[in-house]
């Protein structure tokens, strides 16, 4: 038997095995998805999966927790494509040092993510940053895993971001990825810069 003829027998074996494995993912739901770890990554994942709603037409709706009104290229683009996009945020904790700020700002988009999340006619909405939220206490675990087991439409997906996500979420969650920090130009003494960070 040649190379060639060898790799085709063993890929038509694993293509065989899973399309097994494929007949048995009938389901469907709108999934819990957490994003977190010291990595980057995490919001610009969950932006690339808004733009797949985007794509398929499937309307969907933001809200950032801690980031500021700084200008950024999602928020820019996204405002163009029809997306709702709520900035409700300060600023990082460490710019405002006020925690009655902060916790009032959290309240406010809390309130603004259920808002969107009740509405069945969004199909994935985006909390960005809400785990520094919880991890600082601004809102409660309880309450935001209770809203989402019991109010949360079957068929929406909700994207929870930020270092640090509460076990209870993860726990929760249907889909959790967890960036690792492996390497970051910002140790080297380069800034964030647009097109990479924001």
């Amino acid at each position: 038997m040649t190379e060639a003829e060898r790799h085709a027998e063993k890929k038509a074996k694993i293509k065989a095995a899973r399309d097994r494995m494929m007949e048995t993912k009938t389901g469907e739901k709108g999934l819990v998805i957490v994003l977190t770890g010291p990595g980057k990554g995490k919001s610009s994942s969950a932006f690339g999966m808004i733009l797949r709603c985007v794509a398929h037409g499937f309307p969907c709706a933001v809200v950032q927790f801690i980031k500021g009104g700084r200008p950024t290229g999602e928020r820019d683009l996204l405002a163009r494509l029809g997306v709702a996009f709520h900035t409700m945020g300060e600023g990082f904790t460490w710019e405002t040092q006020d925690l009655e700020r902060d916790r009032a700002a959290a309240r406010a988009g809390w309130e603004q993510a259920k808002t969107l999340i009740r509405d069945p006619a969004n199909r994935m909405v985006l909390l960005d940053e809400i785990n520094i939220a919880l991890r600082y206490d601004y809102l409660d675990i309880a309450e935001v895993v209770a809203f989402l087991r019991a109010e949360k439409p079957a068929m929406t997906h909700v994207v929870l971001t930020g270092r640090n996500a509460k076990p209870e979420l993860l726990d929760f969650a249907d889909l959790v990825t967890e960036m690792g920090a492996v390497k970051h130009p910002f140790r080297a003494g380069i800034k964030a810069q647009p097109g990479v960070e924001f």
